[in-house]
């Protein structure tokens, strides 16, 4: 993230939510309140699935993933927001800038393309479950998480890299939470036009591709479903797919809020949007994939109160 600072910026202003004091201090608590529950929730699920024998499935396997991309999505934005609040010392460098920069862009592309091999994961066990076993082999599954890996940090690094083209203006004030995309392209004073170009192709690729393709996966699954004669095997399948229903539209649908507008239209009041897909989203997961999984409780609780849970179950 050392790129060349063609700008002439040494650093940014993170001036955040609010510049109220009393705001601020309400914002710090709310902030550190929702990154504790996302730390702990987050690492509870991946503690429970690394430890839990009847969890080594492909589904929890995906889930385990995609508890540890956010967890270090927040971890990414959410200190850096804290320390900001609490110390009234709101510069982030120029280098710092970009580094917060990749990851988000990264972690946001790696997420979705997590959520696209879990959409597949449940379309393979619902549609087609005499192959479920050699369709979701150990092997393939560690494929699909390795080509997620590489084309998130491709993205990453493509639109990080294009940022250290571009020069910016005198004022160096985000009135954001943190380093995005849209928001250093406005205070750009150069030609971006590449940038919004290549955005809206690797865009298209990332995330519009993904989203067909889960919606084709559903399409299916619920032909399938149907076709179920009992009303208890229609609802044992679906209940399969609820969480991961809730957790893509959750994530589309902030994002949809914040992405889905002009450059020219971006505002500060977009920012409660980022945060519901930068703080809240993450923060939901391990709810949405707990509340109503028995696997899950059942491990969770043989993680947290060990033979004392075995003897109530």
């Amino acid at each position: 993230m050392d790129g060349v600072n063609t700008s002439g910026v040494s650093e940014f202003l993170l001036l955040g939510l609010s510049e109220s004091p009393e705001q601020q201090r309400v914002l710090f608590w709310m902030f550190l309140s929702m990154y504790l529950v996302t730390v702990v929730g987050n690492v509870l699920i991946i503690l429970a699935i690394s430890f839990d024998a009847r969890l080594h499935t492909p589904m929890y396997f995906f889930l385990a993933n995609l508890s540890f991309t956010d967890l270090f999505f927040v971890t990414n934005t959410i200190p850096k927001m804290l320390v900001t609040l609490q110390s009234q010392n709101k510069d982030i460098s120029y280098a710092g800038c970009l580094t917060q920069l990749y990851f988000l862009v990264s972690l946001v592309a790696l997420d979705n393309l997590i959520l696209v091999t879990m959409a597949y994961d449940r379309y393979v066990a619902i549609c087609r479950p005499l192959h479920y076993t050699t369709a979701m082999s150990p092997g393939l599954c560690i494929l699909l998480l390795t080509l997620c890996w590489a084309l998130s940090v491709f993205y990453g690094l493509t639109h990080t890299l294009l940022m250290t083209r571009v020069t910016f203006c005198d004022s160096r004030k985000i009135h954001y939470i943190f380093c995005e995309m849209y928001v250093l392209l406005r205070l750009a004073c150069s030609n971006t036009q590449v940038n919004h170009t290549v955005l809206i192709a690797t865009g298209c690729f990332i995330f519009l591709t993904p989203l067909g393709f889960m919606i084709m996966s559903y399409v299916r699954i619920v032909r399938t479903i149907l076709q179920i004669p009992s009303a208890t095997g229609k609802y044992k399948a679906f209940s399969t797919c609820a969480s991961h229903l809730a957790v893509v539209s959750l994530f589309y649908g902030t994002l949809g809020m914040v992405y889905l507008q002009p450059l020219h239209t971006y505002s500060m009041k977009d920012s409660v949007a980022t945060v519901m897909y930068a703080v809240v989203t993450p923060m939901m997961n391990p709810f949405i994939y707990s509340l109503r999984n028995k696997d899950m409780h059942g491990a969770l609780g043989r993680l947290l109160l060990g033979k004392a849970f075995q003897r109530f179950t």
